[in-house]
């Protein structure tokens, strides 16, 4: 099984996370940031990934630390996972809806960490979570993970809806790229020879 453990420790944050990419979407999720938890909670059931994480961190201040932090650690479990990631598809992507919200995700497990979001430029609050932060998960997660994701909201007004529907498609791609190709289960997926 395709499993890691992360811990992260700064002077802002403490994370640790362990996840298994052959799961079914179990999750155990404990972080200050109830709206970070809920967002975990749908990427582990959409992604069938199961995690396991408990973060802390100096949200007094500010929630960002936390949520890019966490994220971060999640890309980190993912890279380390995935291994040298013989036999998976590589490519994944989805198209979410959530109600008036659309959202789109493509992933490469490329080895190149580069991220190109769009979430309409909204901004504002989610109860007491910072909305832009949703970027910033997204980034800390990709960036880390060492994988090309282009993530875009394609219509939405509630900023509810456009953040879960984000989540999720990222998810459904990511279980998508993360899947063994039984064709080719014994090789890496790239010309090159490595990803």
């Amino acid at each position: 099984m395709r499993k890691a453990y992360i811990k992260r420790e700064t002077k802002e944050t403490q994370i640790e996370a362990e996840i298994n990419l052959d799961g079914t979407g179990k999750n155990n999720i404990d972080t200050p940031v109830g709206f970070l938890n809920h967002m975990i909670e749908s990427f582990s059931k959409h992604s069938l990934i199961d995690i396991n994480l408990k973060a802390s961190g100096d949200v007094h201040i500010s929630h960002h630390h936390t949520v890019e932090d966490t994220g971060i650690v999640l890309g980190e479990a993912l890279k380390k996972a995935l291994g040298d990631k013989k036999g998976i598809k590589r490519f994944g992507y989805a198209i979410i809806p959530m109600d008036e919200a659309l959202a789109l995700c493509s992933i490469d497990l490329s080895g190149r960490p580069l991220i190109f979001y769009d979430d309409l430029g909204f901004k504002g609050k989610i109860t007491e979570f910072d909305f832009e932060l949703m970027e910033e998960f997204f980034k800390g997660f990709t960036l880390s993970a060492g994988i090309t994701v282009h993530l875009k909201a394609l219509s939405g007004k509630n900023l509810h809806h456009i953040a879960e529907c984000l989540t999720k498609a990222f998810a459904v791609a990511i279980r998508n790229a993360i899947e063994i190709d039984k064709r080719r289960k014994d090789e890496i997926p790239s010309t090159k020879g490595s990803l």
